[in-house]
């Protein structure tokens, strides 16, 4: 009997059975907090979903900060593509990534995973809190899945430099979507970055538009109903996602995939690189 395959989203009952007949299925945990940065790891000591591994959004699903980058640079697709065969991954598998609720950085790995062109990668919609909610069972035993070799295939033209962004907004030719909240966009309640405000041109839709008062993503009509709000007419070919620091982005590129908008791209260096450069403008509304 084939098993069913998942690319964008899975619900916790549908994981429980998947997990029940497929003995390769990985399940990462991807759960952080920016503000607490070794909260996750905790986390995950303490319950996780049985089966599951921890990856870490700095050290595994990010690449080292330089003078230009912004906070989470894109890992280098060799490197990244290393961890993926220690968490037991190779091309054929499976994965399911999970966070607390939102999605917000699980789907930083499903987008990771998709750039090194592996398909099989969903989000577990709602989370750990929607898992739990189910009546599905936690633990805190670890155990290491025996490591397989993944080789990657990068889709480097997915990824949009600053100059790109800079060249493609004078032009005419993107249309550029960020992520953050609307106060942070609007540059009246930052505190993360240095530099308060947006990139010029950009459009704002925050995740929370993506979801319901559960953190779980909205049904494809209510998505692809206000993507077009957003969108405006625009292509999503043109559309390139942005957010604090290009993890986030991810979010608004599997709720766009969801509505029906496949085709976009990130900024993977997002706000904090781009106030790197003071010569770049800077807006505030």
């Amino acid at each position: 009997m084939s098993l069913p395959t998942y690319t964008m989203l899975i619900e916790p009952q549908e994981l429980a059975a998947l997990a029940r007949a497929d003995g390769s299925l990985a399940i990462i945990d991807c759960r952080h907090d920016l503000a607490r940065p070794e909260w996750g790891a905790a986390a995950f000591l303490a319950r996780h979903i049985p089966g599951a591994v921890f990856a870490h959004l700095d050290r595994d699903l990010s690449g080292p900060i330089t003078r230009e980058s912004g906070r989470h640079p894109l890992p280098e697709p060799e490197r990244l593509a290393a961890a993926f065969g220690r968490w037991g991954i190779d091309r054929a598998t499976q994965i399911v990534a999970y966070d607390q609720a939102s999605g917000a950085y699980a789907a930083r790995l499903w987008w990771l995973a998709r750039f090194l062109g592996h398909a099989r990668v969903a989000v577990l919609n709602g989370g750990l809190a929607a898992w739990q909610a189910a009546g599905l069972p936690v633990t805190s035993a670890t155990a290491a899945r025996p490591a397989r070799g993944f080789v990657g295939e990068p889709r480097l033209s997915w990824v949009v430099t600053a100059g790109e962004v800079a060249r493609g907004l004078e032009r005419g030719e993107i249309v550029l979507v960020d992520a953050r909240t609307a106060d942070r966009f609007a540059g009246r309640n930052e505190t993360i970055d240095a530099v308060a405000g947006h990139v010029p041109g950009a459009r704002n839709h925050p995740l929370a538009r993506n979801l319901d008062a559960q953190g779980r993503f909205l049904a494809r009509a209510e998505l692809e109903q206000r993507w077009r709000e957003t969108l405006s007419g625009a292509k999503p070919s043109a559309v390139v996602s942005m957010c604090g620091s290009g993890v986030t982005a991810c979010h608004n590129l599997l709720a766009l995939e969801l509505a029906g908008f496949a085709g976009a791209r990130l900024y993977a260096g997002s706000w904090s690189e781009w106030i790197r450069d003071p010569a770049r403008r800077v807006a505030l509304s």
